[in-house]
């Protein structure tokens, strides 16, 4: 999965989960100030995040660090590339 394809798909969560126009889904907006997310959304996002790209992510200290659209990308590619290297 490229790069691209991982900004447009959690682009399309917050869009259509969120109804957070397109133009303000920028790398650096924050989820919480920009964005209006609260931490009950964040339950609601995880779901989406895990049906939208079929993977698990788990309560562990790189979600908890996420602030922006651009860590939500790069958590996304990490998970993918590791599982990735588990399918081998």
């Amino acid at each position: 999965m490229t790069e691209q394809e991982i900004i447009e798909k959690t682009n399309r969560v917050f869009e259509e989960a969120f109804e957070i126009e397109a133009e303000r889904l920028v790398p650096d907006a924050h989820i919480f100030s920009d964005l209006g997310l609260d931490s009950l959304d964040i339950v609601d996002l995880i779901v989406a995040l895990q049906k939208s790209f079929g993977v698990k992510i788990r309560n562990e200290e790189a979600v908890r660090d996420i602030r922006t659209l651009a860590d939500i990308y790069r958590f996304i590619a990490t998970i993918k590339q590791d599982e990735a290297a588990k399918q081998g």
